[in-house]
């Protein structure tokens, strides 16, 4: 008797919608098929939405560390001009100690680095220093960001970090350029972190211009 009951209540339901009569109070709800709907279109803003935050964040990352090498680069412009135009001569050389000084906002790195907000830093090892280079870490990107300058076109010098042994003047995608002006690159994060002391990985291209 109960189900007797069960399904002439389940037909005048299914009467009434089809005459477009409102289900009585208490007794109104979602079907299967209009819940799967509602899942369906959530399921496509997420799929829209999530790659376009991971996109804004990583570009965000990427714009951070190319600041911290834009502020370093300046600094390390700053002070080869009070040393003569020199990085590593003249009285006053770039040192950790200095660096560190002189622009606290950084964390300065004589190594590699991982750190968001660190630099790494290198001073060509040729006579009076002419050249710099400097790499920051982008954080989850696993990119190294990279700005270099030349005070002027460098001379072949045998394990001279980031710039090599053939210090080509272009630079590489493993080498430091050596010609004379300020260039910038990216590049794959290596499993130490992004090192100016080092060989590179992976960098290409070089550019002139800016980032």
């Amino acid at each position: 008797m109960h189900g007797a009951t069960g399904t002439t209540t389940a037909i005048a339901a299914y009467r009434r919608r089809a005459d477009g009569v409102p289900d009585p109070a208490g007794d109104e709800g979602f079907t299967l098929i209009e819940l799967m709907v509602v899942m369906l279109a959530i399921a496509i803003l997420l799929a829209i939405a999530i790659p376009t935050f991971l996109g804004t964040t990583e570009t965000a990352n990427d714009r951070a560390a190319q600041s911290d090498i834009n502020t370093a680069l300046t600094t390390a412009k700053s002070l080869a001009t009070q040393d003569g135009q020199s990085y590593g001569g003249g009285t006053a050389p770039v040192t950790q100690a200095v660096l560190s000084t002189d622009e606290p906002s950084i964390t300065w790195v004589n190594g590699p680095t991982s750190t968001s907000g660190a630099v790494s830093w290198y001073v060509d090892s040729g006579p009076g220093g002419q050249g710099i280079v400097l790499a920051s870490p982008a954080t989850g990107a696993s990119l190294c960001w990279y700005a270099v300058d030349n005070l002027t076109a460098l001379a072949p010098t045998a394990g001279n970090g980031a710039y090599g042994d053939s210090q080509s003047p272009a630079g590489s995608a493993t080498e430091a350029p050596a010609g004379a002006g300020t260039y910038y690159a990216s590049g794959p994060e290596p499993s130490g972190g992004c090192d100016a002391t080092a060989l590179l990985s992976g960098v290409s291209p070089w550019s002139s211009t800016g980032f």
